[in-house]
């Protein structure tokens, strides 16, 4: 078998606050092939958009800082190379999608000059070059007039827009890994499908591998190869997407998929209740011994107590609980 693209062992991000340390990244293992898709989901503050930050190793610091493990990404472990080295894979062979492209974006140079600086660092473009090239790019990603729109300031685009012009940055330099963070929030569908359909482009033609965070299940099982669905920072459970669509293990991944909305289930008078998971996420500065989720889990028994292994219920199928 070839060595995983990315390769995650005992990751562990805290952030130190006066009131406490929050353990953000818990023990993660994760893998990545080349080629491959893993949609990574779960609430908001469970860990995904710090995982992305720490194989970036772009988590603010104070109050955050990796405490433990290794990220190994073509054989090299990222947290053991000096910062000028990391500076050059950073937008050449990895790629983010960031959350929020109005603070991805500086606000007082034009598009052309952003999109233009990554080909400039990574391609050894000259200044004209690297603006014919950030207008193909506009293109790719299906901004109108784009030789027009390159000569805007970011304020003077729509949110849409602006989240295009991250996504054709990050896809400039057809990376070796891509991170997207919720890569189509801010996008009408039509726009949705477009972007999602360059992404596997890129991924058949160079083999980039992608790490897909999103709260849209919809996207993951039209997306994703395998899935890992996070909770307080660690995996609860991975399997290829079909698998976990089909025959979710854990109550967590139960809880999220029976939150989709569903034509076909709904009364004749389309008032049916979604599903809704109770409880709140725990604070991760205190989280309670064993299994975190037990507090809403209406599964819990006394041996949740104790922490769960992550173990294999069928080739490629993972999951931490002691009730599977």
């Amino acid at each position: 078998m070839t060595e995983p693209l990315l390769d995650i062992r005992g990751l562990k991000t805290v952030f130190k606050y006066e009131a406490g340390e929050a353990v953000a990244i818990d023990g993660l293992d994760l893998q990545v092939k080349e080629g491959e898709t893993l949609g990574l989901v779960g609430e908001s503050g469970c860990g995904k958009t710090v995982t992305a930050l720490s194989i970036m190793r772009l988590v603010p610091s104070p109050p955050g800082k990796i405490v433990a493990g290794e990220i190994l990404f073509d054989g090299v472990d990222l947290l053991r190379i000096p910062e000028s080295e990391m500076r050059r894979i950073r937008g050449n062979d990895i790629s983010m999608i960031f959350q929020e492209p109005m603070t991805s974006l500086n606000p007082v140079f034009r598009i052309e000059d952003q999109i233009g600086e990554v080909f400039r660092v990574h391609r050894n473009m000259s200044k004209s070059e690297a603006a014919r090239a950030a207008v193909a790019m506009l293109k790719k990603v299906g901004i109108p007039a784009p030789e027009e729109r390159a000569k805007d300031y970011p304020h003077q685009m729509s949110g849409g827009m602006r989240q295009r012009v991250v996504i054709a940055m990050a896809l400039a330099c057809n990376p070796k890994l891509m991170l997207a963070d919720e890569p189509t929030t801010a996008l009408d569908v039509t726009i949705q499908a477009q972007i999602l359909e360059l992404m596997n482009e890129i991924k058949r033609s160079v083999g980039t591998g992608i790490i897909l965070i999103t709260h849209d299940l919809g996207v993951v099982a039209e997306m994703a190869d395998r899935v890992a669905v996070m909770y307080t920072g660690m995996v609860v459970e991975e399997a290829p997407v079909r698998e976990l669509y089909a025959s979710p293990l854990h109550p967590y991944t139960r809880g999220l998929l029976s939150s989709i909305p569903r034509l076909d289930e709904a009364d004749s008078d389309s008032r049916r209740r979604l599903h809704a998971i109770n409880g709140m996420v725990p604070d991760l500065r205190d989280l309670p011994p064993g299994c975190t989720f037990q507090d809403r889990c209406p599964e819990a028994q006394p041996q949740c107590k104790t922490p769960p292994l992550l173990e294999t219920k069928s080739p490629g199928h993972l999951v931490r609980c002691w009730m599977r």
